[in-house]
């Protein structure tokens, strides 16, 4: 009996052991396997935050891998989403866009291809006479017009046709010279040579010469005849006015050719050439095409208008083209010298004032990502720009949506339009580690702000405005100088720790436009041009 009972608690003894052991080989392998995942989570997370890129919502220029203030404005930095479909050859600008979201903000690409740039310019101009058809007709000698064959302007007159009758002394004289060397012909050919040249040089005609020799008598009264055939444009004289040599009589235009003179703006002036052809119309003929060739480019730009002007000409045989017609044309031209190419659609760029950008789609990406790129454009060809420098041909571009995609760049951190790509190592070297938490010892000193100064210059054109902003502008320290020519004054905004107001007075009144302080001196404001002499 005793050794079953004893036999009986050691078989107890031997379970409850076994017990144990198994409840505590299972709490140890929990344990265990806690804290190998604690470790896990741990490692991930610390690998996780390795890849984290803070940013300031305010300046998304500053990125750091790591939580704090926004050293520009001690904001709060913000976790950047990270990309799902990074990779190690991702760009870190790229944005990434879901396909719901490409759909929604109706984003389009296109590749960029190589083709002719063709642009179609708009001139308007007006119809002018041809100046190789003008004769301006001038007394020869001195005298009184007796008569007048053509009193009004606008008369048409052929050439060789009477326009008026003069009596002058010294014709007379020149007459009876020759009237005189022509009995010494044979034995003194010189002098009837001289006499006859004198009057030549007076315009008489041949015939004219040839009726005095054979007349015994001189004539007392001449005709003024008509170099050309057109019309009487301005006549400059009445019946008795006594006339010199050189005066003014009578101005007659060919109209049977007339010039059209259109107005090519700068920016236009790379698609125009000499031979281009140009498709016109004429405001007062309406339905009535006219086709003509231009012949001749300014080489002048107006320096107020910034235009040149683009001549071609037109013949007028049926006289129904009169000057200062209007007149707009349009020519379809292409730069000779980029015949073969990069065009991209305007609305693919994004222009920030001094750069243009446009997105470039990534290839071989799981989910569409797209990178902001800077690039160099050429002229403008239509509905297309010519790409200097930036992208190759093949590239996919976003051509619609790409305001919402910069958007996008932009609240992400990442470079876009108006984020250039600086980053925070430059603006830490930039604001040299302000302390921004906290109290600090020393304060930052303030920029010093530009000062800003209106006052009286006296001046009367586009000229006087050119002058007295340049002369102002060279000044080290100016920074910005505007003239107004109605109101005859200038701002102007400057340092002023590196320049006085004075000196700017000075600068001006030196180029010969009185200020409220200064006058110009007399020998400067007397060698302006006409038309920049303002009252004094």
């Amino acid at each position: 009996m005793r050794l079953n009972l004893s036999q009986y608690f050691n078989k107890k003894t031997n379970t409850l052991m076994g017990i144990a052991l198994v409840i505590g080989m299972v709490l140890g392998g929990v344990l265990f396997n806690n804290n190998e995942k604690n470790l896990a989570a741990r490692t991930h997370s610390a690998k996780s935050n390795e890849h984290q890129i803070w940013t300031c919502s305010m300046h998304p220029q500053i990125r750091q891998n790591r939580s704090g203030k926004c050293p520009l404005c001690a904001m709060d930095l913000v976790l950047v989403a990270s990309s799902q479909s990074a990779g190690m050859d991702m760009d870190p600008n790229e944005i990434e866009m879901t396909e719901s979201a490409i759909k929604l903000a109706d984003i389009q690409t296109v590749t960029v291809r190589r083709g002719t740039p063709i642009k179609s310019v708009r001139m308007f101009g007006k119809v002018q006479a041809n100046e190789r058809n003008i004769a301006e007709i001038t007394a020869r000698f001195g005298g009184r017009i007796e008569k007048l064959s053509v009193n009004y302007t606008g008369q048409n007159v052929r050439k060789g046709q009477k326009l008026g009758t003069v009596y002058s002394p010294d014709l007379i004289v020149a007459q009876q010279e020759l009237l005189e060397a022509v009995k010494y012909k044979e034995s003194n050919p010189a002098f009837y040579q001289a006499a006859t040249s004198k009057l030549q040089s007076w315009n008489l005609s041949e015939s004219q010469i040839h009726e005095i020799e054979y007349s015994t008598q001189p004539k007392l009264q001449f005709d003024i005849l008509s170099p050309i055939s057109g019309v009487v444009a301005k006549r400059h004289i009445a019946v008795g006015d006594y006339i010199m040599e050189g005066t003014r009589l009578f101005e007659v235009i060919d109209l049977t050719s007339v010039w059209v003179m259109f107005d090519a703006y700068e920016s236009d002036l790379p698609w125009i050439k000499i031979n281009d052809e140009i498709v016109f119309r004429i405001q007062s003929r309406p339905g009535k095409i006219y086709t003509s060739k231009i012949s001749y480019i300014d080489p002048f730009i107006h320096p107020t208008t910034r235009i040149a002007q683009v001549r071609v000409d037109v013949p007028n045989t049926d006289l129904d083209i009169k000057p200062e017609m209007f007149v707009n044309g349009v020519l379809e031209s292409q730069i000779s010298e980029s015949s073969n190419a990069l065009l991209i659609p305007k609305s693919s760029i994004l222009w920030t004032g001094k750069r243009a950008i446009v997105y470039v789609k990534s290839p071989d990406r799981e989910t569409p990502t797209f990178l902001c790129k800077e690039i160099t454009l050429g002229p403008e060809a239509g509905d297309y720009y010519v790409v200097a420098h930036g992208l190759s041909e093949g590239e996919e571009i976003a051509k619609n949506g790409v305001f919402k995609i910069d958007a996008s760049a932009q609240l992400a951190g990442k470079r876009s339009m108006m984020n250039p790509g600086t980053n925070i190592d430059s603006a830490d070297r930039l604001f040299a580690e302000v302390e921004i938490e906290g109290s600090s010892d020393t304060e930052k000193t303030p920029t010093p702000q530009p000062s800003n100064e209106t006052f009286r210059v006296s001046g009367s054109c586009g000229m006087c405005k050119e002058r007295i902003e340049k002369a102002a502008l060279g000044l080290s320290g100016v920074i910005s100088a505007e003239w107004n020519v109605v109101q005859q004054m200038v701002q102007v905004s400057f340092h002023g720790d590196q320049i006085d107001i004075k000196k700017i007075h000075e600068v001006i009144a030196s180029v010969g436009h009185d200020t409220e302080l200064l006058s110009a001196p007399d020998d400067v404001y007397n060698n302006l041009h006409g038309c920049c002499k303002y009252p004094r």
